[in-house]
């Protein structure tokens, strides 16, 4: 009897280990998959988190003219903008969304929320980050940025090139992105209405070091349907200074 029980314990030992040995791959891609679609985002988290309130901005109104002029400034800040803060806190409250910890917890699992949800809680992350990537004072990227510029578009103006032929077009409504992927990679991408690339549900993932503002409430009294006019202003009051900052952050 002591044999028996002593050979079904080691037959059912060997068995419960074959079938740890099957499961551990899985497990592991499972685990790589996870930390690799986070990994952009942990500096983030702690140097870059986004709060559900409006920041004020860091310069007046005024201070971007001619590039982009002062009604636009007020208008887009203290009507859309503002909009987006205060509806997405709506979301939050009615989809029960925990308001102290980072928007970006929101933004990375974005389908399992409402339209509402999902419309501003973009709509106030992309344009939180868009002002804080424009500034009145002439700056260049530098450094391991420049650097990363040069490897993946060839130069400062290969990537103005790219990036603004994805502003230009895309139809309608939405943003285009400088995006660093896990490995530093950088590539452009552009996202429709107020979606932006830590959505779960974007074609191109990744962490944005900036986003260009296409919808037309951005430029339209100053540039109408000129758009390209807009974009080509827009290089001229780049943050590049916050820009690298972030990407030193990977």
């Amino acid at each position: 009897m002591k044999q028996n029980s002593r050979r079904n314990f080691l037959q059912k030992s060997a068995k419960a280990g074959v079938a740890t040995l099957i499961a551990m791959p899985s497990i592991s891609s499972a685990m790589a998959a996870v930390g690799n679609s986070k990994n952009y985002t942990t500096n983030h988290a702690k140097l870059f988190a986004t709060g559900f309130d409006q920041q004020p901005l860091a310069y007046a109104y005024a201070a971007l003219e001619p590039s982009i002029d002062t009604t636009t400034m007020d208008i887009h800040y203290n009507k859309h903008a503002a909009t987006y803060s205060k509806n997405v806190k709506e979301a939050a409250a009615a989809e029960k969304v925990d308001m102290t910890k980072p928007l970006e917890e929101v933004l990375y699992k974005i389908s399992s929320y409402s339209v509402k949800m999902r419309n501003n809680a973009g709509g106030h992350y992309n344009h939180e980050l868009f002002w804080k990537c424009l500034t009145p004072t002439n700056t260049q990227p530098s450094g391991k940025l420049l650097a990363a510029i040069e490897k993946d578009f060839g130069s400062l103006d290969g990537l103005k090139k790219q990036l603004s032929e994805a502003a230009k077009n895309r139809f309608g409504s939405g943003w285009a992105w400088l995006v660093a992927t896990t490995d530093k990679k950088l590539i452009v991408s552009s996202t429709p209405n107020q979606d932006n690339p830590l959505m779960d549900i974007a074609e191109v993932k990744g962490f944005p070091l900036f986003g260009l503002d296409v919808w037309e409430h951005a430029y339209y009294l100053k540039y109408q349907n000129r758009r390209a006019d807009y974009i080509d202003s827009f290089w001229k009051v780049l943050n590049w200074n916050y820009v690298n900052e972030r990407f030193s952050s990977l």
